[in-house]
């Protein structure tokens, strides 16, 4: 009996506890891209990540968390004349990843497009804040990793 009960707490950690350390992770590697970006070009303040953590509310969130990030990034590096491939910098893999858990089908590729996002908008941050002066697209190549 003692057995199933730890093997039962055991399973519950591991179901709720590593996606809410993922999500921690996730929602501070969000709020520190948004504090990179100078007031003036911020699209949404950065404590309103930890908006995704409330149920259902954080389906319809990220897709607004992904428009603000996407247009915040824009403007600063359209501001310090950073170099960007996109136009609207993590949006596309962003709306990916917004609109995979609508659909149950999708949800590994789900996985995936969230785990490339975060990526994408931590190598972002790390630009911006590798960006004390003008930058080029070669120093945006061989910046540092993601994390």
């Amino acid at each position: 009996m003692e057995n199933d009960v730890l093997e039962a707490m055991l399973g519950m950690l591991i179901v709720f506890g590593i996606p809410a350390v993922l999500g921690i992770f996730y929602c501070l590697t969000l709020q520190r891209t948004l504090e990179a970006v100078s007031p003036e070009n911020r699209k949404m303040p950065p404590g309103q990540v930890w908006l995704l953590y409330i149920p259902l509310f954080n389906i319809v969130w990220h897709f607004l968390v992904v428009i603000a990030i996407a247009d915040s990034l824009r403007d600063e590096m359209k501001k310090r004349g950073i170099p960007s491939k996109e136009e609207r910098p993590t949006f596309g893999i962003g709306i990916a990843t917004s609109v995979s858990p609508i659909f149950i089908v999708t949800l590994f590729y789900g996985v995936i497009c969230w785990i490339i996002y975060w990526v994408k908008v931590a190598e972002h941050r790390r630009i911006l804040e590798l960006s004390g002066s003008h930058i080029t697209q070669g120093d945006i190549l061989d910046a540092p990793g993601p994390f």
